[in-house]
C-alpha cells in the first residue's frame, strides 16, 4: 500500500508475498521518488527489514509490519497497526495499495488436492478481497490499488490450473473494484508479470538453469525477467499522471508465449 501527502513524502504500504524475499527484492525501486513505505512480511522478517533499511538509506521513511494474508481474521488488527503508523507520520490515509502476496503450487489438475486449492484461495483471492475491504477506509480518495496477477492467466502451462484460476479471479475483482470505487477517484489495475528470477516457488526460475533457459526461449528478448523489470512497471503505474489508466490488465512478461 502507499500514500501521497501534501508534503514531499508519500507513505506507502505493500503487502508482501507469502515468501517475503520476492517482494523485498524489488521494494527499493518500485516506488515513486520521495515515497515512504509500509512493507509487510509473513515469516521473513529479516528480508523485510533489509528492504526497509535500503529505503531509509534513500532518505525515505519505512515501516515493517507482520501480515499473513491467509488469515483474514487478522485484518482488522492489521488495519489498526497501519492507522498507527500513518498517525506517526502525520497522515490519516495512504495512497497506494499493492496486493502482491502469493505462493506457488505446481500440481496437475487431476492431482490437485482440496487442501492445496483452499490454500491458494485464501492467499490469492480471499486475502486480497478482504484485506482491501479492511483497508478501504484508510485509502485516500484519488488513490491507487494494484492487484498482481500472472501471465499464466493468459497462457496455459500444465501444473498451474489452480494457481491461474485464482489469478483470473483477481483480474475480475480489479474490474469490479474499479466500478465500485470510481466515485472516490480510486484507480484499480492488474499487473501480470511473467516468470521472474526471485525466491518465489523455491527460486526455481532463478536457480534451475534448465528451467531458466526454457523460459528465456519463450520471451521476445530471449531472457528471463528480473525483479527490477517489474518494479519499474509498478513505479510507472503509481506515478503521478497515470491515474487515468484504470481497470486495465498490464502484462510485464517480456513478450512471453507470443
Amino acid at each position: 500500500m502507499s500514500t501521497r501527502s501534501p508534503s514531499p513524502h508519500h507513505a506507502p504500504i505493500a503487502p508482501s508475498p507469502a515468501e517475503a524475499a520476492d517482494s523485498a527484492a524489488m521494494q527499493p525501486c518500485i516506488w515513486p521518488a520521495r515515497s515512504d513505505l509500509i512493507l509487510t512480511y509473513r515469516s521473513e522478517a529479516a528480508a523485510a527489514e533489509a528492504a526497509a533499511a535500503q529505503i531509509r538509506a534513500l532518505g525515505r521513511r519505512a515501516a515493517v509490519l507482520a501480515l499473513d494474508v491467509a488469515d483474514s481474521a487478522s485484518f482488522p488488527a492489521f488495519a489498526t497497526q497501519v492507522r498507527q503508523v500513518l498517525s506517526g507520520w502525520g497522515r490519516e490515509r495512504f495512497d497506494h495499495l499493492v496486493n502482491n502476496a502469493g505462493t506457488g503450487i505446481h500440481a496437475a489438475f487431476a492431482e490437485t488436492s482440496e487442501a492445496q486449492f483452499d490454500e491458494l484461495v485464501k492467499i490469492h483471492l480471499k486475502g486480497p478481497f478482504f484485506l482491501t475491504q479492511a483497508l478501504l477506509p484508510l485509502i485516500a480518495d484519488g488513490g491507487r490499488i494494484l492487484n498482481v496477477s500472472s501471465g499464466l492467466a493468459r497462457f496455459a502451462l500444465p501444473g498451474y490450473a489452480a494457481y491461474a484460476t485464482m489469478k483470473g479471479g483477481i483480474e475480475v475483482l480489479t474490474r469490479y473494484l474499479t466500478k465500485e470505487l470510481g466515485e472516490r477517484g480510486i484507480s484499480v489495475n492488474t499487473l501480470a508479470p511473467g516468470a521472474i528470477e526471485t525466491d518465489f516457488g523455491g527460486g526455481t526460475v532463478r536457480d534451475n538453469a534448465q528451467v531458466n533457459a526454457l523460459i528465456a526461449s519463450q520471451t521476445a528478448p530471449g531472457r528471463v525477467g528480473l525483479p527490477d523489470d517489474i518494479g519499474a512497471v509498478v513505479a510507472a503505474l503509481l506515478a503521478p499522471g497515470t491515474g487515468w489508466i484504470n481497470a486495465q490488465r498490464i502484462e510485464a512478461s517480456g513478450g512471453m508465449m507470443l
